[in-house]
């Protein structure tokens, strides 16, 4: 990609990369682009358009059955409890979402020309929303989302795609001291990923810094549970994307998700006593393994 954009931008005049970064208003700059594109599509032939259909990775269908995956769906939102409340997102997001709050290259993130981003990770869109909610006065804040999402980079494997389905939870909430908060929304979370996987459950977690959490797990979070919550000391994964402290949700060898905890809505609010939970599953793997 590199080698295409410097080629691209030395046949231009000197400043034009600035002029259009930050030259233009996102109107006008939306306005050139829509005007080039409406250009190209009409280049566009039947046949041309039936060989990208086959060939784009972007927009071939996935291989999960709808209608399992549609019972997977009913059971999850079955299952959450009343205190967290569904949200159905928009599959755009404003530019930014992830690449501002969390350390995402917005190269793996499908970009739009009007300011916005297709949906790449739900985490981050209900982030932005219990910000909103927490501003407007709410005491603590319990979001749902499932959303197919799509992701730039390759993922290697059978029946991978470039878009997939999560079920999503996130939480935020005001910090109380001794990580009583932290180690509440960690129940309300690991409670309902143990309601789903019952006694198969393999929940984790992984602490990248020590905090009074570790006390909290062992005696608040582990005693409430049913199954399981084993301390994962070889995960490093996600190091510098969760602060402090990561989960991992899967049954036996097969992992579904994960989740932790995120400076995301202390980030959007400008206050650092502010708490953010992040948990998601894959959907279509929960189907595939029938869990």
């Amino acid at each position: 990609m590199g080698d295409v954009t410097d080629r691209f931008w030395s046949k231009l005049p000197a400043g034009s990369r600035d002029a259009l970064v930050d030259g233009l208003s996102q109107s006008e700059l939306q306005s050139v682009l829509l005007d080039v594109l409406r250009e190209r599509a009409a280049k566009v032939t039947p046949a041309r358009l039936l060989q990208r259909w086959q060939q784009d990775r972007f927009v071939r269908p996935a291989d999960v059955s709808p209608r399992e995956l549609v019972r997977t769906q009913q059971r999850l939102w079955g299952l959450l409890p009343s205190s967290f409340d569904g949200v159905q997102l928009s599959p755009v997001t404003p530019l930014g979402t992830c690449s501002a709050v969390a350390p995402i290259n917005q190269h793996q993130v499908l970009s739009t020309i009007r300011g916005t981003e297709v949906a790449s990770d739900p985490t981050n869109e209900l982030a932005i929303e219990a910000a909103v909610r927490r501003r407007a006065g709410q005491d603590r804040v319990h979001l749902a989302a499932c959303q197919r999402v799509v992701r730039a980079q390759r993922f290697d494997g059978p029946g991978m795609t470039a878009h997939f389905e999560l079920f999503v939870l996130v939480s935020s909430a005001r910090d109380t001291g001794s990580c009583r908060t932290e180690a509440e929304l960690l129940t309300e979370h690991l409670r309902f990923w143990q309601a789903v996987l019952g006694a198969k459950a393999e929940l984790t977690f992984t602490m990248f810094a020590e905090s009074a959490l570790r006390e909290r797990i062992e005696d608040t979070v582990q005693p409430a549970l049913d199954v399981a919550f084993t301390e994962d000391t070889a995960r490093t994964k996600s190091a510098t994307y969760y602060a402090g402290a990561a989960l991992g949700i899967g049954v036996g060898s097969e992992g579904l998700g994960d989740g932790g905890f995120t400076t995301w809505t202390a980030d959007l609010l400008g206050d650092a006593k502010e708490r953010c939970l992040t948990s998601c599953i894959s959907t279509e793997r929960l189907t595939v393994i029938g869990a």
